[in-house]
């Protein structure tokens, strides 16, 4: 079965991650020593994507214009990566565009890359991994806060796993916008932003509290550039305090203007957006009771590289959470075994011709694994309840056209298919996709009496549009229902614009 891993990374290959922040977009590339990533090269533009984003949700043409000459420049340095070794993700901002196809259509042309936009808690758990790779492990719990510039994450994790995530709307761009958008700063709107930003803090406060921890610790630009600052002024010796902090607030609120602020240890770029950024943090240490935090160098791209290196060692967090859906809901494992192991034997016939990989080859065996999740529900349309599940849940390591994606397959797995579903994705994935969808409905129609009699020889050969599956005729002529099925599954598959073909045969070689 497979684990959704990639192939085994080589001692020396190169790998690379992009980081498309709501504030900065970020590029590193790693080379592999040793179990471990060794970074070689960083870029970083500060491209401020959350500025351009409209109430609409459209994005500013300017800002969408800057974010791709810098798309550009980072698909120069990647265009000599294996693209099995490159991971591009998107968070906050481009979450909330309304039609993020038309932007991530010209930025993959642009970086040359598949781009991932991964959910709030997804982005929480990659930055947790990249920074319980940065600091010493304890066997105690942490809490990690990353100030992003649309969005702040907090995890309270142990060792290298992330117990609980949560992300909040608020950032240094988009609190800076929000409270301070004239550049006027006044004791009266900071007074505004704590008391707002307290609000939503409160959603999840208590419950942190309660589970407790031992260490803080900050990630990311707006928390380094603060522990910069406090460390330039003489504020602080090391880390953040909260006396340091009220310091930089009254620092700030001095300044009287975003426009004015100069202050030691930060760079010109940042001190346009370190206000919202302070006003957040200062909010944090307030509600969470925080005194002190240690700043932290690692953050979300260096989590994806360990990431990459986890799921290439069949480490995947992604079969991790399908597993978990499985066991949740029930599902009768040894059924789902058979069906995901003809699938991928299906797969394996036709994989060349229809130019299907990895990628596809894991959808297939997720999908597999819970193609029958919808029944704890109830067993009319359960593919429906099913796919509603994986669409809604909170899987981690997937990002979210992967989800969507799998939740199309378990969508159209049974009964008439719905086109509509398919031409929902990225055009990118409808095709492979629609052919995922097909090799699965085949092998759950084979099983369809459940028994646990192993199937005859199965050929199948695929041509572009035609799938031609070979079947002994003694074994159809035994199993007359599975013959309908078959016959039934010609016009369904019409819609996918696939030509199926039985072919019945004496003997068929195993």
């Amino acid at each position: 079965m497979s684990d959704g891993a990639d192939s085994e990374i080589r001692e020396g290959e190169l790998l690379a991650a992009v980081d498309l922040g709501s504030n900065s977009f970020h590029l590193v590339v790693a080379r592999f020593e040793h179990g471990e990533p060794r970074v070689i090269d960083r870029l970083r533009d500060a491209v401020r994507l959350a500025a351009g984003l409209r109430a609409d949700g459209s994005l500013d043409s300017a800002r969408r214009d800057k974010a791709l000459d810098c798309l550009s420049r980072f698909g120069q340095r990647l265009r000599t990566l294996p693209p099995e070794r490159v991971r591009a993700v998107a968070t906050n901002t481009v979450r909330r565009l309304s039609a993020p196809a038309a932007f991530l259509g010209p930025a993959e042309q642009a970086l040359g890359h598949p781009i991932e936009v991964v959910s709030g808690r997804e982005e929480a758990r990659l930055i947790y991994l990249g920074v319980a790779h940065g600091v010493p492990d304890t066997p105690e719990k942490r809490l990690v806060i990353d100030i992003g510039g649309g969005s702040t994450e907090f995890i309270i994790g142990q060792h290298f796993e992330a117990l609980e995530k949560e992300s909040l709307q608020v950032g240094c761009v988009a609190t800076t916008l929000r409270f301070f958008g004239d550049g006027k700063l006044s004791a009266k709107r900071w007074k505004q932003a704590q008391t707002e930003i307290a609000v939503e803090l409160q959603q999840f406060a208590a419950d942190y509290r309660a589970i407790g921890w031992s260490q803080t610790i900050g990630s990311s630009g707006t928390v380094r550039a603060i522990g910069n600052v406090l460390q330039a002024t003489g504020w602080s010796e090391t880390g953040i305090t909260r006396p340091a902090l009220e310091r930089l607030r009254d620092a700030l609120l001095d300044c009287g203007n975003v426009d004015k602020i100069h202050l030691p240890g930060l760079t010109e770029e940042r001190a346009a957006v370190i206000a919202g950024g302070l006003a957040v943090l200062e909010a944090c240490f307030a509600v969470l009771g925080l005194e002190s935090m240690r700043v932290c160098d690692t953050a979300m791209r260096e989590g994806l590289l360990y990431d990459m290196i986890g799921r290439a060692a069949h480490r995947d967090p992604r079969a991790t959470s399908i597993a978990a859906l499985a066991q949740r809901y029930a599902v009768d494992r040894a059924h789902a075994e058979r069906v995901e192991q003809t699938a991928l034997v299906l797969f394996d016939q036709v994989a060349r011709a229809w130019q299907l990989g990895t990628a596809e080859r894991d959808w297939l065996a997720w999908a597999a694994r819970i193609h029958e999740i919808g029944l704890a529900i109830a067993h009319s349309q359960h593919h429906l309840h099913g796919a509603y599940i994986v669409e809604n849940s909170d899987l981690a390591g997937f990002a979210r056209h992967e989800q969507q994606v799998l939740a199309a397959i378990l969508r159209c797995h049974r009964r008439k298919p719905d086109e509509a579903v398919l031409r929902q994705l990225p055009e990118r994935l409808r095709r492979p996709a629609a052919r995922v969808t097909a090799l699965l409905r085949l092998a759950v129609l084979l099983h369809r009496g459940r028994a646990a009699d192993r199937l005859p020889p199965i050929q199948l050969q695929a041509d572009d549009r035609l799938l031609q599956i070979g079947l002994p005729r003694a074994w159809l002529e035994a199993h007359p229902l599975t013959r309908a099925d078959l016959e039934q599954e010609r016009d369904y598959l019409k819609h996918y614009d696939i030509k199926l073909q039985v072919r019945e045969g004496e003997k068929l070689a195993a």
